[in-house]
C-alpha cells in the first residue's frame, strides 16, 4: 500500500511540475513575444493607417500593452491627426475630401486580435475594437472636386493589399464619445454634442467586400445613438432638448424623438427682452424622421439628399407682441420658407416632407386692445414637394408644392396648396383653397383682441381663394359666402378692462356697411378682387393671410376703409404708449 501510494504522489509530483514548467515556459515565451512583437505591432498598425489612407492620416500613441494568451491589445492615449501638408496638396489637385478627422482618446482596446495570424499571413483579424469617451473633431472643409479622368478609382483594399491581404473586425464600439462639427474655414464649431455612441458592424475589407454592394464603407452597419441632449442657446432665451437621435448608414435613416424648444421666459416676459420684435417659439415634436438619406453622398460631396422628412405629432406655439418695433432695416422677405431654405450651409434636397398630427398656436398681443389673440390650426396635415437649394435640382425643377389641410378654430376644415417659386428674384408664390361651413362667433377670441370687432352673428358656408403673391405685396380672388352677418365695434381696452362696445358706430356700421349676405337674395355672389401692398414688416404668414382677409371685408362692405400697414399700426401703438406715460 505504501508503494503504492509513493508512486502515485511520483506521478502527481512529475505531472505537476511538468505543467508548471509549460506555464512558465508559456509566461515567458508570452513575455519574450511581447517584447519581440510590440514593436513590430506598433510599426504594422501606424504603417496601416498612414498608406491606407494615402498619407493623409497619422495614427500616434504613448504605449501598446499586448496579451497574447488573451489576444488584447490596449493602445495608450492614442491620436489620429491628418497631414495638413498632404491635405493642401490634394486641394489644389482638386481631390481632397470634403471632411477631415481628428481623434484623441486616453484608451483603444482590441480584442481577440490574432498577431501571428497579421504577421505572417497580412490579415488582421479582431472580434472587436472599443473607443470609450473620445473626442472627435469633424472638420468641414469647401473643396472643388476634378471632373478629368485621372481621379484615382482604386478602391480601399486596393490601396492597402500591398501591406493587407485583408482586414475583418466584427464589431468597432465608440462609446459615450465628445463630437464637434466644425467649420475648416473658421475652425469654428458648426455644432457639438455629447454622449454620442456608434456601432459599426462587421467591417471587412479583403478582394471581394470591395465590390459588394450589400456593404456601406466595407461594413454591414454603421449606426449611431446620442442620448440626453440638452443645451442652451448662445443668447440663453431657449433651452433645446432631445431625448434621442438614432441613425442607421445602411437603413438610411436618422430618427429624433422627443425634440423639444423651450423659451426661458413667459410670452411677454420674453419679448419685452428684446429692443425690436421678435417672434418666440414654443416647439414640441415627438417625433422626426428622415428616410432615404444619402450619407455617402454627404461624406463625400458635403451635401444632403433625403427621399423623405416626417414630421409630426407635433406641437408650436409661436407669439408675437404688436407693441415692438420691427428691425431697422430688416425685410421678413428673407424668412419667407422659400427664400430660408437657401440660407441651409449646404446643398440640400428633400424629395417629400410629411407633415402628421401637428396643432400650431398662432399668439398676437395687441397693445391697442391689451389683450391677446389666437388662431389654432389643429391637426395640420400634408406634404411639400421638392425642398430644394441645390442648383442642380434647381435647373430641372424649381418649384416646391405645399397640400396642407388643417382643422380651423377648433371647427371649420382649410386646405390650402401653395406653389412656392425657389428661383424668383422677388420670392414668388401661388397660393390657393378653401375654407369649410362655420359659426363665425368662434372667431371672436381672435376678432376682439386683435381686431377690436366682435360678430354678434353670421354663418359662413365657405370661403375660397386664389392669390399670387411675392415680396411686393398679392393680388387675386376670394369668394365668401356667408349670411345674416352683425358685428359690433369695440372701444380701446384701457389698464386692461374689458372693451366697451361703440353702440352708434356699430349701428351705422350694420346698417350702411355690412352686406348682411352673400349672395343676397336673387343676386349673384359677389366675388371680391382683392390686392395688397407689402411693407418690409410684412411676414410671410402676414401677407398670406392679408390677402384673404382683404378679400372678406370687401365682400361684406368694408372695402372703402383702409387697411393698415404693419408699419401704420406701430405708429398707433407708439402714440397710445406715449400718452399713457
Amino acid at each position: 500500500m505504501v508503494l503504492k501510494r509513493s508512486g502515485k504522489y511520483r506521478v502527481l509530483k512529475w505531472t505537476g511540475g511538468i505543467l508548471a514548467l509549460l506555464i512558465l515556459l508559456a509566461l515567458g515565451g508570452a513575455l519574450y513575444l511581447n517584447a519581440r512583437w510590440k514593436p513590430l505591432l506598433t510599426k504594422k498598425i501606424k504603417d496601416s493607417v498612414y498608406e491606407g489612407s494615402k498619407h493623409l492620416y497619422r495614427i500616434n500613441f504613448q504605449d501598446i500593452r499586448l496579451n497574447l494568451l488573451t489576444g488584447t491589445a490596449v493602445l495608450d492615449s492614442v491620436s489620429l491627426s491628418p497631414d495638413t501638408v498632404v491635405f493642401n496638396k490634394l486641394k489644389s489637385l482638386r481631390r481632397a475630401p470634403v471632411h477631415l478627422f481628428q481623434l484623441k482618446l486616453k484608451k483603444l482596446q482590441l480584442n481577440r486580435i490574432s498577431v501571428m495570424t497579421a504577421y505572417f499571413k497580412k490579415r488582421i483579424e479582431m472580434n472587436s475594437i472599443l473607443l470609450n469617451q473620445p473626442s472627435i473633431n469633424m472638420i468641414r472643409y469647401q473643396v472643388p472636386k476634378k471632373t478629368d479622368t485621372a481621379k484615382d478609382e482604386r478602391t480601399l483594399y486596393q490601396l492597402i493589399s500591398k501591406t493587407l491581404r485583408s482586414v475583418h473586425v466584427k464589431s468597432i464600439k465608440i462609446v459615450d464619445a465628445d463630437f464637434d462639427y466644425v467649420n475648416g474655414r473658421t475652425l469654428k464649431p458648426l455644432n457639438s454634442v455629447k454622449h454620442l455612441s456608434v456601432n459599426v458592424k462587421d467591417l471587412l475589407i479583403d478582394s471581394l467586400s470591395q465590390f459588394d454592394s450589400t456593404r456601406v464603407y466595407y461594413t454591414r452597419d454603421i449606426a449611431f445613438v446620442l442620448s440626453g441632449y440638452r443645451s442652451l442657446g448662445k443668447d440663453k432665451m431657449y433651452t433645446m432638448k432631445i431625448d434621442t437621435i438614432a441613425g442607421s448608414v445602411a437603413e438610411k435613416t436618422i430618427r429624433v424623438k422627443g425634440f423639444q424648444l423651450i423659451p426661458m421666459y413667459p410670452d411677454l416676459a420674453f419679448s419685452r427682452k428684446y429692443t425690436y420684435g421678435k417672434d418666440r417659439y414654443d416647439l414640441n415634436f415627438d417625433e422626426i424622421s428622415l428616410k432615404g438619406v444619402d450619407f455617402m453622398k454627404l461624406n463625400d460631396e458635403g451635401s444632403f439628399y433625403a427621399r423623405s422628412l416626417k414630421i409630426g405629432p407635433a406641437k408650436a406655439g409661436i407669439f408675437v407682441n404688436r407693441e415692438l418695433p420691427p428691425p431697422p432695416n430688416f425685410d421678413k422677405v428673407r424668412n419667407f420658407p422659400h427664400v430660408a431654405v437657401h440660407r441651409i450651409p449646404v446643398p440640400a434636397i428633400i424629395d417629400s416632407v410629411i407633415i402628421r398630427n401637428v396643432d400650431v398656436a398662432y399668439t398676437e398681443y395687441n397693445p391697442i386692445s391689451e389683450k391677446r389673440g389666437t388662431v389654432y390650426f389643429q391637426n395640420l396635415t400634408g406634404r411639400i414637394t421638392n425642398l430644394t437649394n441645390d442648383s442642380s435640382r434647381l435647373a430641372k425643377n424649381n418649384h416646391a408644392i405645399a397640400s396642407l389641410s388643417a382643422l380651423l378654430m377648433k371647427t371649420s376644415r382649410i386646405n390650402v396648396r401653395i406653389n412656392f417659386n425657389l428661383t424668383d428674384k422677388n420670392a414668388a408664390f401661388h397660393y390657393r383653397g378653401s375654407v369649410g361651413p362655420m359659426n363665425m362667433l368662434v372667431l371672436n377670441p381672435m376678432a376682439k383682441n386683435m381686431g377690436l370687432v366682435e360678430i354678434e352673428k353670421g354663418e359662413m358656408q365657405k370661403t375660397d381663394f386664389d392669390i399670387r403673391a411675392n415680396s411686393k405685396g398679392s393680388s387675386g380672388t376670394v369668394h365668401f359666402y356667408y349670411t345674416d352677418l352683425k358685428i359690433k365695434l369695440l372701444s380701446e381696452a384701457e389698464d386692461g378692462k374689458v372693451p366697451k362696445k361703440k353702440g352708434f358706430l356699430s349701428f351705422l356700421a350694420n346698417t350702411l356697411l355690412i352686406k348682411n349676405n352673400n349672395p343676397d337674395k336673387g343676386e349673384a355672389p359677389r366675388i371680391a378682387r382683392t390686392t395688397f401692398t407689402r411693407t418690409p414688416a410684412a411676414s410671410f404668414f402676414n401677407e398670406l393671410w392679408k390677402g384673404v382677409f382683404i378679400g372678406i371685408r370687401e365682400t361684406v362692405g368694408l372695402g372703402a376703409i383702409p387697411v393698415k400697414t404693419p408699419e401704420q399700426a406701430m405708429k398707433k401703438v407708439n402714440d397710445k404708449l406715449k400718452k399713457k406715460n
